[in-house]
């Protein structure tokens, strides 16, 4: 974390990446809890300078539904982190805070894309990991619109776990326990999924047009 921190100083300088550093920790914390609160066995968040960082789950969820209450603590920790910087910026009229605050909207809406490794792509998979295939093209978009060799890693990483929901077999016992979730958890996940995702996008381009140009 302290490497991450020197790292993104040289780039941003120091502040800026306490704050933004500090985002990404609030974020992995709210999985490391959510792990914690399952009873999971699970390491103190990782990180790596410029590609993020994540906890260390030395015990997998048990079922779908576990695996998505864990990947959306991250994203909703998450926002509620940065919305506390953006309303301390809107108090102090600091452009520093706003702009600490417009990272943290942006990565946990990034952090959302229904595909994995991303948050979003454990999330989805309670509803039917399929849905992951509606991610890489997000990803293919987002790099022809701002290339960036993350979203290759992502990409590499996804593809297989993408053609794996495909040739799954529909009649192994395993698969049908881990992913027979409840109809009425499906839809509440789904609905809290799509509210915070409506959130984050709303919050991204509104405190992108109040940041200050130069």
């Amino acid at each position: 974390m302290i490497v991450s921190v020197v790292m993104y100083a040289f780039v941003y300088g120091w502040q800026y990446a306490v704050g933004f550093v500090g985002l990404i920790f609030v974020h992995e914390m709210g999985h490391y809890l959510a792990a914690k609160q399952k009873g999971l066995d699970v390491g103190v968040p990782v990180f790596i300078p410029f590609v993020g960082a994540w906890i260390a789950l030395k015990e997998m969820p048990h079922d779908a539904e576990m695996e998505a209450y864990i990947g959306f603590a991250g994203p909703l920790v998450g926002t509620v982190g940065a919305l506390a910087c953006y309303f301390a910026a809107r108090e102090w009229n600091s452009a520093l805070l706003l702009a600490i605050s417009y990272s943290g909207f942006f990565l946990n809406l990034f952090n959302l894309i229904p595909v994995p490794p991303l948050d979003g792509g454990r999330i989805t998979a309670v509803l039917s990991p399929r849905i992951w295939l509606l991610g890489l093209p997000i990803l293919v978009a987002m790099f022809i619109y701002h290339p960036n060799p993350m979203l290759v890693i992502i990409a590499i990483l996804a593809i297989p776990q993408v053609w794996r929901s495909f040739k799954t077999n529909e009649d192994s016992l395993t698969e049908q326990e881990y992913y027979d979730v409840p109809l009425e958890k499906k839809i509440m996940y789904g609905t809290y999924y799509l509210a915070l995702l409506i959130f984050l996008a709303m919050m991204v381009d509104g405190v992108h047009q109040l940041l200050p140009m130069r």
